[in-house]
């Protein structure tokens, strides 16, 4: 039994190191000169080659499809960056675009105005829990010659005045806030109140009052300074008209108003600190008081 075991597997093997040489020379064999023996290993091998070529070419095709994927995906990942470094100086370029375009207007409020201009950065804001800024601190004060009740404008209106100053810095009295008082005219016909702030937390709103009953007043209505006691310069836009209360009874109406400036979004301001407080009103004005 032993030497039947040897026997069957020396032939075995030498029939597997044998079989692949008859099979490559049958296929390599010119097919006018094949003999029966060459046809029967071609006949018992075209299954076993075929499916040998159909599981290389899976395998093939597979690999292939693996690299194409890793480089899709090498592609894609060079791709992002680039998206994301391309929005990234677009982003750039259009803060410094907006910020050329409000220091430009500034510059043109400042060759409009008469007097002394200084210009202010907002270096400090407090809000309230709804989110509305309540005051505005700027890096000026009492060493750059400012003090309490000087104009701040920007090219949007006017934003207030300063309130109080120490060292370096100060603070600003915004339009909305409940302590101010600013004498304003309706710039459509010259009808003139007192604008005082409400303080609300919530929102910006002010309220136009000693309103004469008789004047006519519209939402929609733009309200400027009047340069009335010297203290701001005159048409200084200082918010429009939302809404117009008329009671049944008195002397006065009321009207509410939305400032024209977005105190969340100030950075550069200008200080008046002199000469257009006392320069008189603009003839718009003027004519708008007659």
């Amino acid at each position: 039994m032993h030497l039947y075991r040897r026997f069957r597997d020396a032939a075995l093997c030498i029939v597997l190191l044998a079989l692949p040489f008859f099979v490559l020379r049958a296929n390599l064999k010119d097919p006018s000169r094949t003999n029966a023996f060459d046809r029967v290993i071609l006949e018992a091998s075209a299954p076993i080659q075929y499916g040998t070529t159909q599981f290389a070419q899976g395998v093939s095709a597979v690999l292939q499809e693996y690299v194409y994927l890793v480089d899709v995906k090498r592609d894609n990942d060079r791709l992002k960056s680039e998206n994301a470094r391309l929005l990234e100086d677009n982003n750039r370029l259009g803060i410094s675009a907006t910020e050329n375009r409000r220091l430009r207007r500034l510059l043109q409020l400042r060759d409009e105005l008469r007097g002394n201009l200084l210009s202010a950065q907002v270096i400090g804001k407090e809000v309230s829990p709804y989110f509305r800024v309540t005051r505005v601190v700027l890096d000026r004060g009492e060493r750059d010659h400012v003090r309490a009740g000087m104009p701040v404008l920007t090219a949007d209106g006017l934003v207030g005045q300063i309130r109080r100053t120490y060292s370096k810095y100060a603070d600003v009295l915004l339009t909305a806030d409940k302590t101010s008082a600013i004498d304003v005219v309706v710039q459509r016909n010259g009808a003139r109140g007192m604008l005082k702030g409400t303080g609300a937390e919530e929102n910006y709103i002010c309220q136009l009052e000693q309103l004469s009953r008789d004047d006519d007043v519209q939402p929609g209505d733009v309200v400027v300074t009047s340069g009335l006691g010297q203290r701001f310069p005159a048409a200084i836009l200082v918010g429009e008209i939302k809404e117009v209360t008329k009671r049944e009874f008195g002397l006065y109406q009321e009207a509410t108003v939305m400032p024209a400036v977005h105190f969340s979004r100030l950075e550069e301001v200008l200080i008046l600190t002199a000469g257009s407080r006392a320069a008189g009103i603009t003839d718009q004005a003027a004519q708008a008081e007659r």
